[in-house]
């Protein structure tokens, strides 16, 4: 073999080596990645059926009902604007309370209820996920609106 030839089969192994590990990175990336949706785009049919997603707002005040078995929660949450209906098993954080900010991470059924995987509450009081505060914050800008238009 010609060192030409050498030096062209060495640059054609070395990208096809550099495509196939684009392709992995790629693919992994595409697996974990995972969206936030708010309670209104999820009302709206916006987030994807059957796919993971986060969803973030508020607890609903008097939504929290455990089961009887001690590790299935239903609560609901809210973005002020749309109500979303969240079944977990497992473990609430401490410091998961009605009228605070929790981010969920789950998938939302046929039925609109959404069930949690994981269940994320805010840690200190002046913290909230720059998402759910996005979140709340145009909700009340669209329900401000809302109310302008009727008076």
């Amino acid at each position: 073999m010609k060192p030409r030839h050498k030096k062209i089969a060495l640059i054609t192994a070395s990208v096809g080596a550099l495509s196939v590990a684009v392709l992995l990175v790629l693919n992994v990336f595409q697996s974990n990645l995972v969206f936030f949706f708010t309670p209104t785009q999820v009302a709206a049919n916006e987030a994807p059926i059957g796919t993971s997603f986060r969803i973030g707002g508020l607890v609903e005040e008097g939504s929290v009902q455990r089961e009887s078995d001690g590790t299935t929660i239903n609560f609901a949450i809210t973005d002020t604007s749309q109500v979303i209906k969240v079944a977990y098993q497992g473990i609430l954080p401490d410091l998961f309370k009605e009228g605070k900010g929790v981010v969920a991470q789950g998938k939302i059924a046929e039925n609109g209820i959404f069930y949690a995987d994981e269940v994320l509450a805010k840690h200190d009081e002046n913290y909230m996920p720059p998402e759910a505060a996005s979140a709340l914050e145009q909700a009340a800008k669209a329900q401000q609106s809302t109310l302008k238009q009727y008076d």
